[in-house]
């Protein structure tokens, strides 16, 4: 077993509901604006009435294993933790926005404010405090599980070997660390 944790979470789409808590959970956290939001919800509606159904999808930052992001920033404020988790180090950013083009999951925020990027760091001052990240906690519906994959032991791992899962963006090759169960 690798002693180096490696943050990741599932998400399981038959559970959400479309209620929203987990995004204004992280605006909470992080201290956003109404206006800003590193979680959000996509929304598809499928079929015909009276087979007509609506899917919500979480989607944030992937924390990739191969993030395009970190390439393209000229100045390294974005980079990649050992643990997993891809970062900003807002004090070197200079808000060329050339991270946010490169995302293809179109996670990273512009404080307008301050000038620099920002997006989900998975909460790492409540991780470091033994938590989960606001997200994972706040979700009435248990739609979110976050963990260390290199820890067998840990739910996470378990649900990775026991469900059928996917990837954002397979054919990327970004490697996300966040995975999916949704209905087919």
């Amino acid at each position: 077993m690798n002693n180096q944790p490696k943050w990741a979470m599932l998400i399981d789409t038959t559970k959400c509901v479309g209620c929203h808590s987990c995004r204004v959970a992280c605006q909470n956290q992080n201290g956003l604006d109404v206006k800003e939001s590193f979680n959000r919800i996509e929304e598809q509606e499928f079929g015909v009435f009276p087979d007509f159904n609506r899917r919500f999808t979480p989607a944030q930052c992937q924390h990739c294993d191969n993030p395009p992001c970190i390439r393209v920033c000229p100045t390294g404020a974005s980079y990649k933790r050992s643990d997993g988790i891809v970062s900003i180090d807002t004090n070197k950013c200079i808000g060329c926005k050339y991270c946010m083009v490169a995302c293809p999951y179109n996670a990273r925020v512009i404080n307008i404010k301050e000038g620099y990027i920002h997006k989900c760091g998975f909460c790492l001052e409540l991780i470091e405090d033994g938590q989960a990240p606001a997200c994972v906690s706040t979700c009435p519906m248990g739609v979110r599980v976050f963990g260390d994959i290199n820890d067998p032991e840990s739910v996470i791992s378990k649900m990775l070997i026991s469900k059928k899962t996917h990837r954002l963006g397979e054919s990327l090759d970004t490697k996300p660390s966040i995975y999916y169960i949704t209905r087919k």
